[in-house]
């Protein structure tokens, strides 16, 4: 497949732009700069000659590329996040390029002390040859992920300029806030009026990923009693206290991040706030089965009624809140949405692997709104750290993906 690709111009011109959106913030997008990228990018679509390319109030860029063919195609949407996480700093970001990488351990000039070993980071040792791309070492890199906007940028100017290569019509989104778990919020489904999206925002080349966690949130609202210090003895019951105790009975070998894998999932505190009557722990719950999931639930408020007989002037309550859901559920009836992703890596000569998501990501909403989303790879890796890194060569294999991708749904699509 010949393709002039644009994929790493766009990369080191979008990494540039800080999009980090905050988690406190109440608006939408969380973050006015998100915007900044936001209406590059639509000014980039209407040079491409994509003509609806518009941002709405809230920060999501829509824009279509119209079918084509004299076929019945489904539209199919492409996604990315213009957010970078909130984890590590993503101001000022200076792209490098390590062309022709040669294996060994990547030291980042503005910060020598961070380095990036393929010893710990097992993919880069496989990327001999390849011309690497990080950060300066002050910043995380913004490969998650607008490495997925740039492919989706190099794809639409490949159709743009391709007119010969028939396809159906074509969606792109550009979202704001996934990292904060709110890509999806705002979201125009009528808007976007797609049938199926693909989010490209996952990590070594080869994979699709139809799988997620399923997710809760959980918070344990504690009240104790409060008496002045000097005085406490046999009335104080310290809500700080009681949390700790909650905290140090959870599972030490089991149940939680770091000592699952796989597909089992876990009870994961995530905060403590608070003061000696009242004390809040925050809580997310993991699981790949809906079922498992629910027991955890169960199980934490168990643990959490035998700490409380042991403080009779104090109470504790538990709210567990939906997050998402493993969009398993939704895709399993549409096996073809996935076949269609391996079926054009196969045709490119890629490793193909299908995943499953230790997390989420905007797919699993989105399957949930009605429209069935399998994820991706991006070729980005270590994200949300300033070890983060991507390679030009893999990010022209998702590119190349999904032009593959959007010529087997047009040629498996009958004649109108």
């Amino acid at each position: 497949m010949s393709i002039q690709h644009t994929v790493k111009d766009r990369f080191l011109r979008y990494v540039q732009i800080d999009t980090q959106s905050d988690p406190n913030s109440d608006t939408c997008p969380s973050t006015m700069k998100q915007k900044d990228l936001g209406n590059l990018l639509v000014k980039e679509l209407k040079e491409l000659g994509i003509h609806d390319a518009a941002m709405d109030e809230n920060g999501y860029v829509y824009a279509t590329i119209p079918s084509n063919t004299d076929k019945k195609v489904p539209t199919i949407c492409f996604c990315s996040h213009m957010d970078t996480a909130p984890d590590a700093s993503g101001t000022n970001v200076k792209p490098i390029v390590h062309q022709n990488y040669d294996g060994g351990v990547i030291t980042l000039p503005d910060d020598p002390s961070v380095k990036i070993d393929p010893a710990k980071h097992e993919d880069l040792g496989k990327k001999i040859g390849h011309d690497i791309v990080t950060a300066s070492g002050l910043t995380l890199l913004g490969a998650d992920d607008k490495a997925g906007i740039a492919e989706i940028m190099d794809a639409a100017t490949y159709f743009m300029t391709h007119p010969e290569v028939k396809h159906g019509t074509i969606k792109i989104l550009f979202t704001p806030d996934e990292e904060i778990g709110r890509g999806v919020d705002k979201l125009d489904v009528e808007r976007l009026n797609a049938d199926f999206v693909y989010t490209m925002d996952g990590e070594e080349v080869g994979t699709v990923e139809d799988e997620t966690f399923s997710a809760d949130g959980a918070v344990i609202t504690i009240t104790g009693v409060s008496q002045h210090p000097g005085y406490a003895k046999g009335k104080m019951e310290s809500a700080i206290k009681i949390a700790a105790e909650i905290i140090e009975a959870l599972p030490k070998d089991r149940l939680s991040p770091e000592t699952t894998s796989g597909k089992e999932g876990f009870i994961h505190p995530t905060s403590i706030t608070g003061l000696i009557e009242n004390t809040k722990i925050e809580f997310i719950l993991r699981d790949f089965d809906d079922d498992k999931l629910a027991e955890h639930g169960v199980f934490l408020r168990k643990l959490m009624e035998e700490v409380m007989e042991r403080y009779p002037g104090s109470h504790a309550e538990l709210e567990i809140t939906e997050q998402y859901r493993n969009m398993k559920n939704v895709l399993k009836d549409y096996p073809e949405v996935t076949e269609y992703v391996v079926e054009a890596m196969n045709r490119l000569g890629l490793p193909t692997v299908k995943g499953s998501i230790r997390g989420g990501t905007d797919g699993s909403r989105l399957s949930f709104m009605g429209l069935p989303a399998p994820n991706i790879f991006a070729a980005g890796h270590a994200f949300h750290s300033k070890q983060e890194w991507t390679t030009v060569q893999d990010m022209e294999w998702a590119v190349k993906t999904i032009v593959e991708l959007v010529k087997i749904w047009e040629e498996k699509s009958q004649a109108v």
